[in-house]
């Protein structure tokens, strides 16, 4: 897909890999819609770098937990930008606990976030993209969805559940030239990472990570960008983790 003057819409675009994919995609090209559950002023200077672009950026309010809104997330895109032709949700969080400790609370949340808002926004863009004949989705999975992951059961749960998601969307919509794929980031340096104390840092670089650093957000929006542009890939995971999931010691 040649991304000059397409529009992506970038779901927790407002910081960490959403952020850096929204400025990926507009250094290549593309006009950005961000949205993310509370837009502040990290969101105006991300905003203020896609314009230095050229690109045109809007920002919009939306809670990806909330079906009306992640709907109204697709519709208010396509109304003020005339197109969806790029969709990454990339929001989401941490879900922390066991099975004895996790909420359900916190266990329903977790899907509505990371798997039910993929269902409601892949239904309202869907059309939107069939119209064009062309489209490209790409959901972010986690190394903790591809392996047991002590003290996260829920998020293990649902980044596990992106992969098949992106497959049978993959399938079902490779008639209309809409292609579905999933990124799976290991660790990766953003706040995301912030609870980690100084001593598991050290750990996963020198024990858990084969090339022994900490990625980069920038190193997951460059294989989303690769993903948007590339026309012969769906239905596909790509892991970008310092090798973390291949190695068995």
């Amino acid at each position: 897909m040649k991304l000059d003057s397409k529009v992506s819409l970038i779901t927790g675009g407002t910081g960490g890999i959403g952020a850096a994919t929204a400025l990926e995609l507009a250094r290549r090209g593309s006009d950005i819609m961000i949205t993310g559950r509370r837009i502040g002023s990290r969101a105006e200077t991300i905003k203020d770098k896609i314009v230095s672009l050229g690109r045109r950026c809007f920002l919009l309010a939306a809670d990806m937990g909330a079906p009306g809104e992640v709907t109204r997330s697709v519709h208010e895109t396509a109304a003020q930008m005339r197109s969806v032709d790029v969709l990454v949700h990339a929001a989401g969080g941490a879900v922390p606990g066991n099975l004895l400790q996790v909420t359900p609370e916190a266990w329903y949340r977790a899907f509505d976030v990371h798997v039910h808002a993929i269902f409601h926004l892949s239904r309202a863009v869907v059309p939107i993209m069939k119209k064009k004949r062309e489209g490209a989705i790409v959901l972010i999975s986690s190394a903790a969805g591809s392996r047991g992951c002590l003290g996260a059961i829920a998020y293990g749960v649902v980044k596990g559940a992106l992969p098949q998601l992106a497959r049978s969307l993959a399938r079902e919509l490779a008639d209309d030239n809409i292609r579905v794929n999933t990124v799976s980031p290991g660790i990766i340096h953003t706040p995301f990472q912030d609870y980690l104390s100084p001593e598991q840092v050290k750990n996963n670089i020198e024990n858990r990570i084969p090339l022994h650093r900490e990625g980069k957000p920038e190193d997951v929006a460059e294989v989303i960008a690769m993903l948007v542009a590339n026309d012969f890939i769906t239905g596909e995971t790509i892991a970008v983790d310092g090798g973390m999931t291949m190695r068995i010691v």
